[in-house]
């Protein structure tokens, strides 16, 4: 890419009013209550008893996704520039998307599991979404080869903190309280909130670039191959780390899934819902990386997940 792309990318603004931004911030706090009806205590007991998958997956998203994000950023070079590598770090420093329980049942994955999972990463991004996405974006605008006009990131940390209490900490407080007093009514709701909060979210991203559509469609091209890349990196993560350590093969789908399917919701809340990223300069590539991400991750998703549908079914036959 050259700079005059660049600067088209970074150009595209997406403007919301109070009552979009509430919007987003309100469909994603529905989104983590309907992934907390699945969770019960029990079931933590149950994946403690043997950690090794539990960890394995935590290590995954928490550890090596970040660091490889990083480094992919760094490996791309001249063909993203700041905003885009500040992007992908953004998205591999969210939780796991709440979608990913859905394509682990579909795959007859390890369903208890990608529930921990899911909760676990949710639970502890309050701390390392912000951590992640602080150091890494800071280690990349200070070690790759960029503009000297480009200012050096600070992610204000206890913003971030706040914003990411309020979105996911209450809603996913309230929906394990649910699952525990209330467990016929969440078991009820389980299901159809799960569709709806695949079609919330599709719903939000277009919603979000309705007004930029036009430029949203030229700038497709560009991020297409960077996305792609980025979530073949996320899911071979997930299927390598749990082969090499030899985890059951229903452990080793649910990884693949919860490490590429990526909570890219919290990300575009965090870019469009906040004043964070305020200080910046122009950053639309970050917006456009993250925005796609929540769209192809559903995609690759659906994928991986009839393939290792298709693979159990030949087993069987």
């Amino acid at each position: 890419m050259n700079q005059t792309t660049f600067d088209f990318l970074d150009s595209i603004q997406v403007t919301l009013n109070a009552g979009g931004m509430n919007t987003i911030n309100i469909v994603l706090a529905f989104v983590m209550f309907g992934v907390a009806l699945g969770i019960k205590p029990g079931m933590f007991v149950e994946v403690f008893r043997k950690p090794k998958s539990v960890i394995l997956g935590m290590c995954c998203q928490l550890i090596i996704l970040p660091l490889f994000t990083f480094l992919l950023a760094i490996l791309l070079g001249g063909n993203i520039n700041w905003s885009m590598a500040l992007g992908m770090i953004l998205v591999a420093s969210c939780p796991g998307g709440n979608i990913s329980n859905f394509m682990s049942s579909l795959s007859k994955a390890n369903i208890e599991l990608s529930v921990s999972l899911t909760a676990i990463s949710t639970a502890l991004c309050v701390l390392m979404t912000p951590f992640n996405f602080w150091l890494y974006g800071n280690l990349y605008l200070k070690y790759a080869s960029i503009s000297a006009d480009v200012p050096q990131l600070v992610i204000p940390l206890w913003d971030v903190f706040k914003t990411i209490v309020i979105l996911l900490g209450i809603p996913l407080c309230l929906g394990i309280l649910t699952s525990h007093f209330l467990p016929k009514v969440a078991e009820k709701l389980k299901k159809p909130l799960q569709w709806l909060s695949i079609i919330f979210f599709i719903a939000m991203v277009v919603l979000s670039f309705w007004s930029n559509r036009d430029a949203f469609l030229k700038c497709i091209e560009y991020i297409f191959l960077i996305v792609l890349i980025h979530n073949l990196l996320a899911l071979a993560i997930g299927f390598t780390t749990a082969s090499a350590f030899r985890l059951p093969a229903r452990d080793r789908r649910t990884l693949t899934i919860e490490t590429g399917i990526q909570n890219s919701g919290l990300g575009l809340a965090l870019l469009l819902g906040t004043s964070i990223f305020s200080g910046l300069p122009p950053h639309g590539g970050m917006l456009v990386i993250t925005a796609w991400w929540g769209v192809w991750h559903i995609v690759s998703g659906l994928t991986v997940s009839s393939i290792f549908l298709l693979s159990e079914r030949k087993k069987k036959a």
